[in-house]
């Protein structure tokens, strides 16, 4: 779980307040120990021109000294872990020095400095050295004996070219990866992922798990793209995803409300959850989705669930939704307890694999329950 920025820092004279500095560091950083740290959000990750646009006459990569966070303040002492972003091509997405050439070089420099957690893009690359490069980068990280977490971006260049993506081998060389489209600050962009991820479910989630992960992309709750309700989809689904959960959000105005879902117990529980297995969409019909992922504790063979309820309708109304446990695949014959996991008032309810659940979705929204598996002795 971290915090990504993505604005460069020479957009300062522009917009002083939105471009990456030290005093934006500081003070979001502040913002993420504000009752973030403690339920997982451990890293603060740069993925923005935080070097020079040159190297060195010898190749080792320069930094930048204004965005070069460990120089502005001790992430160490602060708790917190370090990330950046680079490029496997000659130059990053934005035109900056890219790791191609200089791998080996390039990992040993980013554990010098004592990075925690790298992204590497695939601008300006060859997509077909994309199956060879990427892990021979992955393993020279290995081997600076630095425990970096290593995110690629190598499947989604490979997707939108039609050249078919080789998950055995990310499993064996990255931390997590990037499937879609970049997320913009739009409700249509979170909706293109969950369909993207629905429609590639039976491809793909049997790929994810612990310590390598498929990646929806960031967080943009709090932001200006989504309603309330609407953020809750996406944390819910997120969730279900067993994505990794990355703020990209303005952590110095967030609104109490959007703090509360980015903070929500119950719900990072559910994405944490250590079996580790990723979600499916099983129901999908009058712009209505039941999501579902099966979570700890077990019981015998059957598992305990989350549930996302989601619909996509507008009508302007709470849409009512009916659905038999049994149907949605929750057989436990002892039951399962469902708590609600936005309405810590609700009364948490016990329904067997024939009970009715019944719930009202608003517009563009999410309940969003845990079912945990009863066992003969709870009852």
């Amino acid at each position: 779980q971290r915090w990504e920025t993505y604005k460069p820092s020479g957009e300062k004279d522009k917009n002083p307040k939105e471009a990456i500095s030290s005093s934006v560091h500081r003070s979001t950083t502040h913002g993420v120990r504000s009752g973030r740290q403690n339920i997982g959000y451990e890293i603060t990750d740069d993925e923005t021109a935080w070097v020079l646009i040159t190297r060195l006459d010898s190749g080792i990569i320069q930094r930048s000294i204004e965005i070069y966070l460990r120089e502005i303040y001790n992430y160490e002492k602060s708790g917190y872990e370090f990330g950046i972003y680079e490029d496997y091509g000659n130059l990053t997405c934005a035109g900056y020095p890219g790791i191609l050439g200089h791998l080996e070089t390039d990992a040993n420099t980013f554990a010098e400095w004592g990075v925690d957690y790298i992204k590497v893009d695939g601008c300006n690359s060859n997509l077909e050295d994309m199956d060879t490069g990427y892990p021979e980068f992955g393993s020279y990280l290995n081997k600076t004996g630095r425990p970096i977490v290593y995110s690629c971006s190598w499947p989604v260049y490979q997707e939108l070219s039609g050249i078919e993506v080789n998950f055995e081998l990310l499993v064996n060389s990255c931390n997590l990866w990037r499937n879609w489209y970049d997320i913009g600050d739009s409700f249509e962009d979170v909706q293109s992922i969950m369909d993207y991820f629905a429609g590639k479910q039976d491809a793909i989630a049997q790929y994810a798990g612990p310590g390598h992960w498929n990646d929806p992309d960031m967080l943009i709750i709090g932001n200006y793209g989504l309603s309330y309700d609407q953020s809750k989809i996406q944390m819910a689904i997120w969730a279900i995803l067993a994505s990794p959960l990355i703020m990209s959000t303005e952590l110095r105005d967030i609104k109490r409300e959007y703090k509360d879902i980015l903070q929500n117990k119950g719900v990072i529980a559910v994405n944490q959850d250590p079996l580790g297995i990723q979600g499916k969409r099983i129901y999908n019909e009058d712009d209505v989705e039941i999501w579902t992922r099966p979570v700890s504790p077990k019981v015998g063979n059957e598992y305990s669930y989350a549930v996302a309820i989601v619909s996509r309708r507008t009508d302007g109304y709470p849409y009512p939704v009916s659905t038999v446990l049994q149907d949605i695949g929750l057989n436990n014959t002892s039951g399962y307890v469902f708590e609600d996991l936005y309405d810590s008032e609700a009364t948490p309810q016990i329904l067997s694999p024939d009970s009715e659940l019944n719930v009202r979705v608003n517009p563009t929204g999410v309940v969003f329950f845990r079912a945990t598996a009863l066992d003969n002795t709870d009852l």
